[in-house]
């Protein structure tokens, strides 16, 4: 079944605030979160978003913190960062990012937080605010990291699984050569290189939700 352009964008923009860290803020918005996932037609994008909306409502929001931190935070294989599946601690990590900013400035997104510009949730919320075409785009060229990323999540028995299953479902089938990444990655991991690099914290902001 196709999915709506506006439909995407709604299912984008609910990922990115369910893969942000759950504090008040985002906490307070989920039941906006639920209310706009209700509206999405029947399909794997809204059932693998009313799961994790399901798993949130019932977990108090102190255990959803030490969640999100025991999941993102200590595992390295549940890594929101893009490039880090692609380039991992090494000099052209700095490359990529650089690169990935001049995508979003020539959209005409402002770089307004502190997160880098890679972290998914802000490559969500370029996807389904500023530019649908270019950011799920973006989204297929790191396809194979975002499929170790669904893989990793799900090993590990995590409701965040579910948003990172959301987004996969909304992009065309892997081709030969996203699973031959995909399964080099898994091997090998990404590159090992640890430099000094002095990479000031930055990231996407283009108005949406946070």
């Amino acid at each position: 079944m196709t999915i709506r352009a506006s439909d995407q964008a709604v299912v984008l923009q609910a990922a990115s605030v369910c893969l942000q860290y759950p504090d008040d803020t985002v906490l307070a918005s989920l039941p906006l979160v639920r209310r706009a996932v209700d509206e999405l037609p029947g399909g794997r994008p809204r059932e693998r978003l009313t799961a994790f909306l399901d798993a949130a409502a019932a977990t108090p929001p102190t255990r959803m913190t030490r969640h999100y931190v025991e999941v993102f935070d200590l595992r390295k294989r549940c890594c929101l960062y893009l490039t880090w599946w692609t380039d991992g601690e090494t000099r052209r990590r700095g490359g990529s990012l650089a690169a990935l900013k001049g995508r979003y400035r020539a959209a005409g997104v402002e770089l307004d937080t502190t997160e880098l510009p890679d972290f998914l949730p802000a490559v969500l919320e370029f996807a389904a605010v500023a530019d649908l075409a270019a950011g799920l785009q973006l989204l297929q060229e790191h396809r194979a990291g975002l499929e170790l990323l669904r893989l990793a999540l799900l090993g590990a028995g995590t409701p965040y699984a579910g948003p990172v299953e959301a987004v996969c479902a909304l992009l065309p089938g892997p081709s030969p050569a996203d699973v031959a990444t995909a399964k080099a990655l898994a091997r090998n991991g990404p590159p090992r290189e640890q430099v000094g690099l002095d990479l000031a914290p930055f990231g996407v902001r283009p108005g949406g939700t946070s």
